[in-house]
């Protein structure tokens, strides 16, 4: 069994892209943010790997870890 990528949300110049790790093409293009971190989520939750979002200058913003992790940090972002 192959192992799931993280997925990525960065900025696209047609907005924002749902992207997994190290592959060329996004999965999904779409024009807000917020649609981006929703699609970018659910494929998360589903394969349980970690989402990372990257702000507009493409630094990392945040990063969700929807996998088993035997000690999770105390998340106070959400």
């Amino acid at each position: 069994m192959s192992k799931k990528k993280n997925v990525w949300i960065t900025p696209h110049e047609d907005g924002w892209a749902v992207k997994r790790e190290g592959s060329k093409r996004s999965s999904n293009v779409t024009k807000t943010k917020k649609e981006a971190e929703e699609i970018g989520r659910d494929l998360g939750k589903k394969d349980k790997v970690e989402v990372i979002t990257q702000r507009k200058d493409g630094t990392i913003q945040s990063k969700d870890s929807y996998g088993h992790d035997p000690y999770p940090p105390k998340d106070t972002e959400h």
